[in-house]
């Protein structure tokens, strides 16, 4: 089983910003992902809150029951020690994905707190930044068996 975690706003994907997120929706992503974690044989569990509390206790309940975790933080990756902590303190190997290329954008965005304990990034590449995540995702857990 592969956690995916969206972050603060993601739910407003499709109609907030489309010029830099996109105008896929926070559903069509989800749907995508089910269908090529189907296609990769993994079962994935998608969750989205903006609450930094939601997140992690969501991090902390997945320990022993994931093999890795998909991670957009949204706005917490550059402000979220607890959730950083949270997932440093989960065991297994941890994507971390943005739809646009942080580092082409404001300099607060350049900084992620959640990169550290995070095993690898994809960005800038939009809703296929979640692909290609999950694929690292699974990628991973397969080279630990």
């Amino acid at each position: 089983m592969i956690l995916v975690l969206h972050g603060p706003n993601l739910n407003l994907l499709g109609v907030r910003e489309p010029a830099i997120y996109g105008h896929t929706t926070l559903a069509e992503i989800d749907a995508s992902l089910a269908a090529l974690a189907s296609e990769l044989g993994v079962g994935i569990d998608c969750f989205q809150s903006n609450h930094e509390g939601a997140l992690i206790d969501r991090v902390q309940a997945s320990r022993g029951h994931v093999a890795a975790i998909v991670i957009n933080a949204g706005g917490f990756t550059h402000t979220s020690v607890a959730l950083r902590d949270a997932l440093a303190s989960a065991d297994v190997p941890i994507v971390e994905v943005h739809l646009s290329n942080v580092h082409r954008r404001e300099a607060f965005r350049h900084r992620s707190l959640i990169a550290g304990v995070a095993t690898g990034q994809v960005l800038g590449f939009g809703a296929d930044s979640y692909l290609l995540g999950l694929r690292a995702a699974v990628g991973l857990v397969a080279a630990k068996r």
